[in-house]
């Protein structure tokens, strides 16, 4: 049921066709697709700008937190160190005593109390002196310096101390430096 007086529907290209012999439709196409193209053109700008600038943020993040690390490693004993100012000053009181009075009783009595305000400041930081008389060697935790032929002692056996050993926490600062038991017949060096 189609009306006659209607007219037919246009062909599929005649818009094309139009368009092609309209040159104000082609000026609006060509308008159109420019002003389009300076839109992406603006929006890739602005993200390349927004781009650059998320990685020199980065980039300075990461030279902030390698400048902190530094920093955190160069003053990480700044505590310490304070603590053991007062033990050196008192080490220049002890020696400038000494000098002046020229008692040696005196002078021992003030080297000891410096000794035990050391250790204490040690302690505070972690750190553990040991002693390894009368332990099994343990290589981890003993240094040998030397060898003793003991009857009465199990081979192996620590049975005396040069130096002690010192621990921060549970890790081996200095091992002590040990004389080993060793049984009669082996050789002693």
């Amino acid at each position: 049921m189609s009306d006659p007086t209607r007219d037919p529907p246009p062909p599929a290209d005649a818009g094309a066709a139009a368009a092609a012999t309209d040159p104000a439709a082609t000026n609006g196409a060509d308008d159109d697709a420019q002003a389009e193209l300076e839109a992406l053109r603006s929006e890739l700008a602005d993200r390349q700008d927004r781009l650059l600038r998320a990685l020199a943020e980065a980039d300075n993040v990461r030279r902030r937190a390698q400048r902190e690390r530094e920093d955190t490693v160069r003053y990480a004993t700044e505590s310490l160190v304070r603590d053991l100012i007062p033990v050196l000053d008192n080490f220049d009181r002890a020696l400038d005593a000494a000098r002046a009075a020229g008692e040696a009783a005196s002078v021992v009595t003030g080297v000891e109390l410096i000794r035990r305000e050391l250790l204490r400041v040690l302690e505070r930081a972690g750190v553990t002196r040991y002693s390894a008389v009368g332990e099994r060697f343990d290589p981890a935790r003993h240094e040998a310096v030397a060898r003793v032929v003991i009857a009465d002692q199990a081979p192996d056996t620590v049975v005396a101390e040069t130096a002690p050993g010192y621990l921060l926490h549970d890790r081996v600062l200095r091992a002590a430096l040990v004389a080993v038991a060793v049984a009669p017949g082996e050789d002693a060096a």
